[in-house]
């Protein structure tokens, strides 16, 4: 029985292997060489943004020639599952690869994650990142990570609807009161045009932790959730109104309806990360792009996660030194990743002329100062989970928000250690 268990286990190790050698047109599928000039790096970029951090990877090559990086694609679907197989040791693990800032605390708590602090000041600047970057690749003052980007969400709106409504085109709203007059004179019912689309699933992981930080509140505070805190409370109901009080939303969306409809042109505003650039382009609708508006009542701020480059423990001390030479290299050519609409949190990019040149990638840098992440607790997917099953239950009329998050929050505990 024993000698089955593990032949089943090689068995799927190897399909697995030959999947993602299979997704990646061939290329290594990672695994250490023991030559410390050759490094495999591993990156969940399966969408556009694949082919941009390629075009890197084969600059950086091409630069010089003592070191050589080989890119494996993983789909994001898939990766932080390939990744713990290589933790388990089912799967060799590559000597670097991008981490989302998220997942930091949970892999630097399994103690699989190199301390980057000895490379600090001498290999790595820490004053060539924007704070934030680095403020997300920390756990308890140690830096696991070398940040790649920062994703906050976005505000986008259609302007050829601006400009039917007679409204400004070019003049996005900076605060709830303007941005429900906005949404009331850009609805039109008869028309199947809706001012804003609220969407009941995804992205609410970005939109509703950003409006409950605007409410100067927080979902979890000094080791405790706050799920039925005021603040919280108060921004549910806020999206559920927009929905049943002010009508400017249909309601019952299902996921990626908002997304739909704004292609269509019978969405007029929009919040969605940075990543949907490309899709904006390819279908040629005229849109514009902003920071998020104040939609809470107390202050600006907005949602965000990163990609952060990180190195496992077991990786040999020797191979550093490459790893290193690399990221500098991109910290200092990140022109071809913000091409792919995202804002990179070196300053070499993000602060050049040719950077500010771009549409939308300098109105996401505009947002690194208001940037709030994911709280820096062990768990967090199982805590959160609960609060947006209730998000999803008020959005669709279901249940009323305290209600709801009063029973998210009895079940969110027994996750939070």
């Amino acid at each position: 029985m024993l000698k089955g268990k593990k032949w089943l286990s090689v068995l799927f190790a190897g399909l697995l292997v030959f999947a993602l050698a299979a997704c990646s047109n061939g290329e290594d599928s990672g695994g250490g060489s023991g030559n410390a000039n050759e490094l495999t790096f591993w990156a969940p970029f399966s969408g556009p943004d694949g082919p941009k951090m390629k075009e890197i990877v084969e600059e950086y090559n091409k630069s010089q020639d003592k070191y050589e990086v080989t890119l494996q694609i993983v789909p994001q679907s898939e990766y932080y599952k390939t990744v713990d197989l290589a933790v388990n040791g089912e799967k060799n693990m590559p000597d670097f690869l991008i981490m989302h800032g998220d997942q930091i605390l949970t892999y630097a708590n399994k103690d699989v994650l190199k301390s980057l602090d000895d490379i600090v000041g001498d290999k790595i600047q820490k004053d060539a990142y924007h704070p934030k970057g680095w403020e997300n690749a920390t756990v308890d003052g140690t830096l696991y990570g070398v940040p790649l980007d920062i994703h906050p969400l976005m505000f986008y709106w259609n302007k050829d609807l601006f400009e039917k409504a007679g409204l400004d085109p070019n003049k996005p709203p900076k605060n709830r009161e303007e941005f429900l007059e906005y949404a009331q004179k850009l609805t039109n019912k008869d028309e199947q045009q809706w001012g804003f689309v609220v969407p009941t699933l995804w992205p609410q992981q970005f939109i509703f932790p950003t409006i409950v930080n605007q409410n100067g509140g927080r979902l979890l505070e000094n080791g405790e959730l706050q799920y039925t805190s005021e603040p919280v409370v108060e921004a549910l109901q806020f999206e559920r109104d927009l929905i049943e009080k002010y009508e400017v939303s249909p309601a019952n969306v299902q996921q990626d309806g908002e997304v739909t409809l704004f292609l269509q042109g019978k969405n007029a505003m929009h919040l969605n990360g940075p990543w949907m650039m490309n899709q904006w382009e390819d279908s040629g609708i005229n849109y514009g792009v902003a920071p998020v508006p104040q939609l809470g009542t107390e202050q600006q701020a907005v949602f965000a996660n990163s990609h952060n480059f990180v190195i496992p423990k077991a990786v040999d001390d020797k191979k550093v030194d490459g790893i290193t030479n690399f990221l500098n290299y991109v910290s200092e050519n990140g022109m071809a990743w913000a091409e792919s609409g995202q804002a990179p949190a070196a300053k070499a990019t993000y602060e050049s002329e040719e950077f500010q040149k771009l549409k939308q990638q300098p109105e996401v840098a505009k947002q690194f100062d208001n940037a709030v992440f994911s709280p820096k607790v062990e768990n967090w997917g199982q805590i959160s989970d609960p609060l947006y099953n209730a998000v999803n239950e008020v959005l669709l009329g279901q249940k009323e928000a305290k209600e709801a998050l009063e029973e998210a929050q009895k079940q969110a505990q027994q996750y939070l250690k």
